[in-house]
């Protein structure tokens, strides 16, 4: 006997988007995993604060745990709860650019009960710019999101290939439409005395060091 294949939400259609919100949410509270547009590529994603969940999403892009899984937010506010500390560098980042392609690592707080992969005592932070991704952070909060696609594999271009590489190890497909060119986030390592930029992407090196007024390192 086949299963049934996940539902697809059409995001464009505003019953659907609310119907596939609303089912998105559910999934995720119960540690299952949802697919979901952001402004860089289609992402996978679940409950940040499960275990069990992000090793559900590791195995379902058939990855380990050396690259640790992403968190992304829905508002700004929302690192203070789970960094040890929001240095006066990732404030200006944040204003000038969030949401949007960049990324910071911080250390994250200790007392924060989460397994994102081999982290050593950091976490990557993301709020995107996509409407439906946000209504999702906002309605359920951080979020682990990986980019929807088996390791290896190019990134999922729209929903149905996302589908088509994940299948039924997800439980709800939200449809934002075709993701566009997909360009990363730039990512901004800040765990040390000196901003790093680890990876170029959306972001210039040049705009991240106009925004802190000084130059900054690169990997």
């Amino acid at each position: 006997m086949t299963q049934p294949s996940p539902p697809i939400f059409d995001c464009a259609d505003p019953d659907a988007r609310l119907e596939g919100l609303a089912a998105a949410v559910r999934a995720v509270r119960t540690g299952q995993l949802v697919v979901l547009p952001t402004d860089t590529v289609y992402g996978v994603g679940c409950d940040a604060f499960s275990g069990s969940a992000v090793r559900s999403l590791l195995a379902a892009k058939g990855r380990g745990p050396d690259m640790p899984v992403p968190v992304l937010v829905g508002s700004w506010s929302t690192i203070d709860g789970l960094v040890l500390g929001v240095p006066a560098a990732a404030r200006e980042l944040i204003e000038a650019f969030w949401p949007g392609g960049l990324s910071l690592v911080l250390p994250h707080a200790p007392s924060l009960a989460w397994d994102l992969g081999s982290t050593k005592g950091t976490v990557m932070l993301r709020m995107p710019l996509h409407p439906v991704a946000l209504e999702l952070l906002r309605e359920f909060g951080p979020m682990a999101v990986s980019s929807a696609n088996k390791s290896g594999s190019p990134p999922a271009a729209d929903v149905h290939d996302a589908a088509a590489q994940l299948g039924s190890s997800v439980a709800v497909y939200l449809d934002g439409g075709p993701s566009g060119e997909p360009v990363a986030s730039t990512i901004v390592d800040l765990t040390a005395d000196e901003p790093r930029v680890l990876r170029e992407g959306a972001v210039s090196v040049a705009a991240v060091a106009e925004v802190l007024g000084r130059e900054v390192l690169t990997a």
